[in-house]
């Protein structure tokens, strides 16, 4: 979820001026890239950029150039890092040697299929539920339509109608296995391409102690486009004066006045109060919810005694196998700033799936498991090929 926020405040900057602004949308990646598909940039009418699209090598071409391209409606168009130029009419060529091809959806936004995509953005990022989204990237008179299935399980937008239903089977796939994945159906006309997406809610990472060590690790988490909630019990702790950059800041109780389940749901827990009742507290609570990950900060010998103290009182463990200590990687370093850093490598890490390591010790891809390519030969048919929609190589 990292920058769609970002994104729709320059949308908001842009529309507050009265100016148009175009949205790159890597839709399809072949070989090499840095950025994988559902990847955003948006530029403004004067050339301003929010977000990226690789790892700086497209983005001054994407900026010059996606005015003109979208004078008529929305353009696909493709740009290779292979070494050897290609043919300019199949792809711009950058000759980076990184062997890929990335193929870019450009866009008004103020066009009915960019105005539903920001409208479906705001909606996830006012209520924190996922949504799906489809997108025709097929070169054809109907590049760029789109239906977006809504939390509720509504649909909005516009495809062909011989589309919708087998769309919309492939949107709630892609909704209950938060996947990202491209779709080929046959249509009268031939063989339509569909990027089927899973727009994921912020990540959210809930921080027990307001202490000073907690400062940093608020803001390096919203660096990554976080959901950040500070709670203490202390109400000189727990004041948004000493953490601007949190979403919320609480005075919560140790007593069954105040309920902090709902807010671990499916979050990144860190728990640091430095105070032995309130993490002796806090980590109880924590062991009972649905938290993602659970991390406690200490020395291990002071969170075993925690545990030993939350099992004599007859707490909830079911959440061990989810519970880190001491929290972070061992990456080294004693000063606040260091420990936040080991302490999100951790949860990122862990959140993916990733032990952590080095990248060059790694034998497998570098990133996560591909995407699957579906070919559907009718409305009820098809066929999964596990070919990767993104690069295993970093451009």
């Amino acid at each position: 979820m990292a920058g769609f926020e970002q994104l729709l405040s320059a949308v908001d900057a842009a529309s507050g001026q009265g100016e148009e602004a175009v949205l790159a949308t890597v839709v399809k990646v072949e070989g090499s890239a840095y950025r994988r598909p559902g990847a955003r940039m948006l530029i403004s009418a004067l050339g301003q950029t929010e977000g990226t699209i690789s790892g700086g090598c497209l983005e001054s071409e994407v900026a010059r150039t996606a005015w003109w391209l979208t004078e008529n409606g929305p353009a696909l168009r493709s740009y290779s890092t292979a070494e050897d130029d290609e043919d300019g009419d199949v792809a711009v060529s950058f000759g980076l040697g990184c062997n890929g091809k990335v193929h870019i959806l450009f866009e008004r936004i103020d066009a009915p299929a960019g105005r539903m995509l920001m409208k479906g953005l705001r909606a996830l990022q006012a209520d924190g539920q996922g949504r799906a989204v489809a997108t025709l990237i097929s070169p054809s008179a109907g590049l760029g339509q789109r239906l977006l299935l809504t939390a509720a399980g509504e649909l909005q937008g516009e495809l062909p109608a011989s589309l919708v239903s087998p769309v919309r089977s492939a949107l709630n796939e892609a909704l209950t296995q938060r996947r990202t994945s491209l779709h080929y159906f046959q249509q009268p006309e031939g063989e339509v391409q569909v990027l089927i997406e899973y727009l994921a809610p912020a990540r959210r990472l809930v921080i027990f102690g307001g202490g000073h060590d907690a400062q940093p690790l608020v803001r390096m988490a919203k660096l990554l486009g976080w959901y950040v909630i500070v709670l203490d019990s202390r109400a000189h702790f727990a004041r948004a004066s000493r953490f601007p950059e949190a979403d919320t800041v609480l005075l919560g109780q140790l007593d069954s006045s105040f309920d902090p389940l709902p807010l671990m749901q499916d979050a990144s827990v860190a728990i640091m109060t430095h105070s032995l009742q309130q993490d002796a507290y806090w980590l109880a609570a924590a062991l009972s919810s649905n938290a993602a990950y659970i991390g406690q900060l200490g020395p291990r010998d002071r969170t075993e005694r925690l545990l030993r103290e939350v099992s004599a009182q007859g707490g909830a463990t079911h959440g061990l196998k989810r519970l880190y200590y001491p929290i972070g990687l061992d990456l080294g370093g004693d000063t606040p700033e260091s420990v936040a850093m080991a302490m999100l490598a951790e949860m990122t890490a862990v959140l993916n799936g990733r032990e952590g390591g080095m990248l060059k010790l790694r034998n497998a891809s570098i990133h996560d498991l591909p995407s699957t390519r579906v070919h559907h030969q009718d409305a009820t048919e098809l066929s999964v090929q596990p070919v990767p929609l993104s690069s295993t190589e970093i451009v």
